[in-house]
């Protein structure tokens, strides 16, 4: 079934030494477009969490944060660049000793001073990669069921809406015979009585001729064999589960043309009405596909 492409998964991990939450949104894009809000020590990893995020959706705008505590000194990976402090506390000892000032350090300055401080920035601890990992497949997962379930209750409002484009179908498949029927007497009650005004000699070759140019022009059957192929087709498409969204979005373009010129041809006030309304759904379907994966 066609899921959408709007949705929200979360999931939580919290062990010892970490605890970390990824929090995942989507709404509709024509690509798959990741935006990835993490700490600076699991940038690395993004590339192979893309391909991940990739078996789980192939459409829409997808933001995905990662928040990391980590309780573990070990594992943060900062360290004090002890030489450079000693020896910037030495200079300073040096000093006070010159002018014979005593000196004692404060060492909670150090604190304030970020060149002393070090980011190992090295790969993170293996065991916390992997759970940060499993934590991302358990969030898509959560993700997708989100998807899933308002891809669900859109197809049920597409299907019905779908339903009302047969019906109007319908109609004009019984209006069709009666419009050509009205043509064909109006056109020989208008050539017969000009012809008896101009006194001419009535020819029904020529007649009949001029009547099956009539039917060709107002005849829509083309029309309505393509356009009950496609609501067919839409159909299937509905209930597949392959690029669902761009084939919709395809076939109701073609759908929209079959109906624009079963509207042109006819020349009636009753199924440029049917049109009208059979237009005015089909926008709103176009709307719903939007957002479908």
């Amino acid at each position: 079934m066609p899921v959408s492409m709007t949705g929200f998964g979360r999931f939580e991990i919290t062990e010892d030494k970490w605890s970390h939450v990824w929090e995942i949104r989507s709404v509709n894009s024509r690509f798959l477009d990741l935006k990835w809000r993490l700490p600076n020590s699991m940038r690395g990893y993004e590339s192979r969490w893309e391909k991940l995020v990739r078996k789980y959706g192939s459409r829409g705008r997808v933001d995905l944060s990662l928040n990391l505590e980590v309780f573990s000194t070990e594992l943060l990976g900062v360290s004090l660049n002890r030489l450079q402090a000693k020896a910037m506390l030495d200079q300073l000892r040096d000093m006070a000793g010159e002018d014979k000032t005593a000196f004692v350090p404060d060492y909670n300055r150090l604190l304030g001073i970020s060149a002393l401080w070090r980011d190992a920035m090295s790969e993170p601890d293996p065991e916390l990669a992997a759970s940060i990992t499993e934590g991302l497949e358990k969030a898509l997962a959560n993700w997708r069921d989100s998807r899933q379930e308002e891809g669900n209750d859109l197809v049920r409002d597409l299907e019905e809406r779908f339903s009302l484009l047969r019906e109007y179908t319908e109609q004009v498949k019984v209006r069709v015979p009666e419009i050509l029927e009205s043509k064909r007497s109006a056109l020989i009650e208008r050539v017969t009585s000009n012809m008896e005004t101009l006194g001419a000699e009535y020819v029904e070759d020529r007649m009949v001729q001029e009547v099956a140019i009539l039917t060709d022009k107002l005849d829509v059957s083309e029309e309505i064999t393509r356009l009950d192929a496609h609501l067919e087709r839409i159909s299937e498409v509905l209930h597949g589960n392959k690029d669902a969204g761009k084939r919709l979005d395809f076939l109701l373009q073609e759908t929209f043309r079959e109906i624009n010129t079963c509207g042109n041809k006819c020349q009636d006030a009753d199924v440029s009405r049917i049109v009208v309304e059979f237009k005015a759904e089909l926008e709103k379907c176009r709307e719903q596909v939007q957002n479908i994966e």
